[in-house]
C-alpha cells in the first residue's frame, strides 16, 4: 500500500480547526446576542409615587371598642338570700332606683330588739332623772344609765342601717350592664348582684403602634364611624393616653371621649377611627413600605429616574398612621418607587405601570 504523505495531512487539519472556530464564535456572537436583546426587553413595571410638600400626613385609620364611660358593680354589705331583683340586663334606670332586695326577716328582727333595748334604757333614764336632781342618785350610777342610752340608740341606727341595707339602689343614671345574681341565690358581702354602666358619656379604646403613639396628643381631633348604626358619623373629644405598652403587641392604648345623647352607641360595638396627623410643619411624607433598610441599618428607598432604579439614601422623621415623614434625601418632584421594589437593583430597567401621587391616590 502507499504511504500517506504526512505534508499533505497538517493543512487539511488545520483547515478542520479554523471552520470549528469559525462555527463556535458565529454562536457565541449569537447566543450573547439573544441575551443582550432579552436583557433589553426585561423592563420591570413599578408604582411610583411624586414627592411633593404637605403640611400634614393623611388620617390615620384605626379599629376602636367602645366601653362605657362608667360601670359601677352594685352589691349588699351584708349576707343574705336575695328576694327579688326589680332589673333585667339592658334597661335603663334613675339614680335612687330600686334594683334589689335581700331577705328582710332576720334585719326586722334585730331592728325590734334594738328598739325595745333603746325604749328600756330612755325609760330607766327618765326615772333616774329625778332621783339625781333631787341627790338621791350617785353620779357613777347616773353615768352609766346615761352610757346605757348612748349604747342602745347606737345599737338601734346600726339595725335602721342593716334592714336600709337588704335594699339596693342605683348610684348613678346609667343601664343595667349584667346581671350577676337572681332572686333565690344567696349574696355575699360585696358580692356583684348588678352592674350600672354610664353611657351618656363613652370611651373608644384603640390600640396604637409604639412608633405612632408620639404625635398624638390630648387634643389630637378624631373622627369615628360606628358600623352598627348605619356609619353613624361622631366627633372625638379628649383623648387620653394609656404610658404601659403591652408586651406582646408593643402597642399603647389611648381612649377616646364621645358623647352619647341619644343612648344609641352601646359598649362593645366596634369604629373606625381616624385620627389626624399633628406634625406641625410642612414636609414630604412617603409610604412606611417604601423605606427598606440595609444591613448596615441605613435607610433607603428605590428612585425612579430616566427609566432605571436608583438607591437613595434618606432619613426620616415621625410615623403617622402608615406614611413616614422623610427629613432629608428627596427633593420635590423624585419619583419613589412604592411597588415593585422588591425586584429591582441598582440601574434595573423599570417603567411606571401605575403612577401615583402624593396622597395614594392614582392618577
Amino acid at each position: 500500500m502507499p504511504k500517506k504523505n504526512k505534508s499533505n495531512i497538517k493543512p487539511i487539519m488545520k483547515k478542520k480547526a479554523y471552520i470549528l472556530c469559525t462555527v463556535l464564535a458565529a454562536l457565541c456572537m449569537m447566543a450573547c446576542s439573544g441575551k443582550e436583546k432579552k436583557q433589553n426587553t426585561d423592563v420591570l413595571k413599578v408604582t411610583t409615587e411624586t414627592v411633593c410638600l404637605s403640611s400634614d400626613a393623611a388620617p390615620a385609620s384605626y379599629v376602636g371598642v367602645v366601653e362605657e364611660g362608667t360601670s359601677v358593680a352594685v352589691s349588699f354589705t351584708g349576707m343574705g338570700m336575695i328576694r327579688q331583683v326589680h332589673v333585667s340586663e339592658g334597661q335603663a334606670v334613675r339614680k335612687g332606683q330600686l334594683l334589689a332586695e335581700m331577705d328582710k326577716t332576720q334585719a326586722e328582727n334585730a331592728l325590734a330588739m334594738a328598739q325595745a333595748t333603746h325604749k328600756q334604757a330612755t325609760d330607766a333614764l327618765e326615772r333616774m332623772r329625778k332621783l339625781h336632781e333631787n341627790k338621791s342618785l350617785a353620779d357613777m350610777k347616773w353615768v352609766e344609765v346615761q352610757s346605757k342610752v348612748e349604747q342602745a340608740e347606737a345599737s338601734l341606727s346600726a339595725a335602721r342601717k342593716m334592714l336600709e341595707d337588704c335594699s339596693i339602689h342605683a348610684p348613678m343614671d346609667g343601664v343595667v350592664g349584667k346581671k350577676f345574681l337572681s332572686a333565690g341565690e344567696t349574696a355575699l358581702p360585696s358580692q356583684p348582684v348588678v352592674s350600672i354602666l354610664s353611657i351618656r358619656k363613652l370611651k373608644v379604646k384603640v390600640s396604637i403602634p409604639e412608633r405612632e403613639i408620639a404625635v398624638i396628643s390630648p387634643s389630637t381631633p378624631s373622627s369615628l364611624t360606628i358600623e352598627a348604626l348605619n356609619g353613624k358619623q361622631v366627633s372625638g373629644g379628649a383623648i387620653e393616653k394609656g404610658v404601659v405598652a403591652d408586651a406582646a403587641t408593643h402597642t399603647y392604648d389611648i381612649r377616646i371621649n364621645i358623647d352619647n345623647p341619644d343612648g344609641d352607641i352601646l359598649p362593645g360595638m366596634v369604629a373606625k377611627v381616624a385620627l389626624s396627623g399633628q406634625t406641625g410643619q410642612q414636609g414630604m411624607y412617603l409610604p412606611i413600605r417604601a423605606v427598606q433598610q440595609t444591613a448596615g441599618g441605613n435607610l433607603f428607598v428605590w428612585t425612579m429616574a430616566d427609566g432605571k432604579a436608583h438607591r437613595s439614601n434618606v432619613s426620616v422623621g415621625l410615623t403617622v398612621g402608615d406614611r413616614i415623614h422623610i427629613l432629608s434625601g428627596l427633593s420635590e418632584g423624585d419619583k419613589v418607587i412604592v411597588e415593585g421594589y422588591q425586584k429591582v437593583s441598582e440601574g434595573t430597567r423599570v417603567t411606571n405601570g401605575k403612577r401615583k401621587t402624593e396622597n395614594g391616590k392614582l392618577r
